[in-house]
């Protein structure tokens, strides 16, 4: 089915929602369910309403109108616009907790704020991982339309990853920072009542609200069950698009890193095998055993600078490759909350126009629909909002991450060509007595 083609219903006496009349005028059916054939121009409101969030700040919602145009606003020279914080937050200082019944790992997460919202200026409290899986179920209940950051995975597969490690610990120390950081940089989610909690209580009451999970997402989840949406906008349908190839772009990037970093390790291997035979050779030629030993402290420099690069490529590299995996997975969710509520928008307008015998008086406008039409608005604003957000945030982790991935190798091949030259001297110094010992 097309996306920006709205198919039309089963021969079930039934009309084309474009036919039907619009509690709100026919204007607003065109803007809120056929997407404009320029979809690229900013679009600052819908069904005549303005778009902003809760908080005052107005939409951008502008969205190219392929998966090609979003790849190109990967722009690695943006950055992110100027923002006034009143937030910080960070997570250090892992501890590990033995006792009779588990074994777990403890984050500090310190906060420094400004906020009126909080009682004090300054906390720090410690958390376990359950704790910010907690923290981020609480905003995908209470924040549906919204993009909620990833966390890492909390199983690793056992025999493979030491979750007790340091390695482990600290990447996923970072993760969980950068978990927390994105949630308090957001105009919305860092102003959720559990985020708060999360940040400020000594003690979660983690049982607390269970019973009050939320009503607009289990509508939404389940009300559309029997009903096919007629295809998202267009702009909507671009960003699907680009997610799915941004997975594929990632996925081959991750291979082929995993198996560069698999080929690194082996070589590191020859090359701790290989220092070792010119030393042994060393103390059996007197004449060449500097050049010799220079050799094998040259090849112990180089595998040392190597193991450096892989472990900056499995624990700077890859890590932030599979978050945007994660990411993307968030994404995709958030799309599809989108379709439900715009699926449950038009079988409610269908049902209301079905009720009404003389279609010229159909000027009533059912509350019920009217609410969900204002839902379906909020929904496009808060992911439009959310996308350009992740976007910007994309640019610069990537800008980031592929600087940093240039530096690491410029950094080892400038070890490894330190060594060599090293070994030069070494080579050159028998010359000299090698020519004497012809002419005698």
């Amino acid at each position: 089915m097309s996306a920006g083609t709205p198919k039309s219903l089963a021969s079930s006496g039934q009309k084309p929602i474009q036919e039907i009349c619009h509690p709100l005028g026919a204007e607003d059916t065109a803007s809120v369910l056929t997407p404009s054939p320029d979809v690229g121009n900013t679009i600052t409101s819908i069904g005549g309403k303005d778009l902003s969030l809760p908080n005052g700040t107005p939409v951008e919602t502008s969205s190219p109108a392929s998966s090609s145009s979003l790849l190109n606003r990967l722009q690695l020279d943006d950055d992110l616009d100027g923002e006034t914080r009143d937030l910080f937050v960070t997570v250090e200082d892992p501890k590990k907790h033995v006792s009779t019944m588990e074994t777990y790992i403890t984050y500090m997460v310190a906060t420094k704020t400004t906020r009126v919202e909080f009682d004090l200026p300054e906390y720090s409290v410690r958390r376990r991982y359950q704790d910010f899986d907690w923290l981020r179920t609480k905003l995908e209940d209470t924040q549906p339309t919204h993009l909620i950051p990833p966390l890492p995975e909390k199983f690793v597969m056992k025999g493979v990853v030491d979750r007790f490690s340091e390695e482990f610990v600290e990447t996923r120390r970072k993760a969980l920072d950068k978990f927390l950081k994105r949630v308090a940089d957001h105009p919305v989610l860092s102003f959720n009542e559990h985020f708060n909690a999360f940040l400020s209580a000594k003690d979660l009451n983690k049982r607390q609200g269970l019973a009050l999970l939320s009503k607009m997402g289990e509508s939404v989840k389940y009300v559309t069950g029997g009903y096919k949406l007629r295809g998202r906008p267009v702009e909507f349908s671009a960003m699907g698009d680009y997610l799915d190839m941004f997975t594929q772009k990632l996925g081959t990037i991750d291979r082929i890193a995993q198996r560069i970093i698999k080929e690194q390790s082996e070589y590191q291997v020859e090359l701790r095998e290989y220092g070792p035979v010119y030393t042994t050779w060393a103390l059996s030629e007197a004449e060449l055993q500097g050049p010799l030993e220079g050799v094998a402290s040259c090849m112990a420099n180089c595998s040392s600078a190597l193991d450096e690069l892989t472990q900056d490529m499995s624990e700077d590299f890859l890590p932030v490759l599979r978050e945007y995996v994660l990411y993307i997975e968030s994404m995709k969710i958030v799309l599809k909350k989108r379709d439900n509520i715009q699926a449950e928008y038009e079988a409610k307008l269908e049902a209301a126009a079905f009720r009404k015998e003389d279609r010229a008086s159909c000027t009533q406008v059912p509350t019920d629909v009217e609410k969900c039409h204002d839902r379906v608005e909020c929904c496009n604003a808060d992911l439009k909002s959310d996308w350009d957000r992740w976007q910007n945030n994309k640019r610069q982790d990537f800008r980031q991450l592929l600087t940093g991935m240039a530096d690491h190798n410029i950094q080892y091949y400038e070890k490894c060509l330190a060594a060599w030259e090293s070994v030069i001297p070494l080579l050159r110094d028998k010359q000299p007595q090698e020519t004497e010992t012809e002419e005698d």
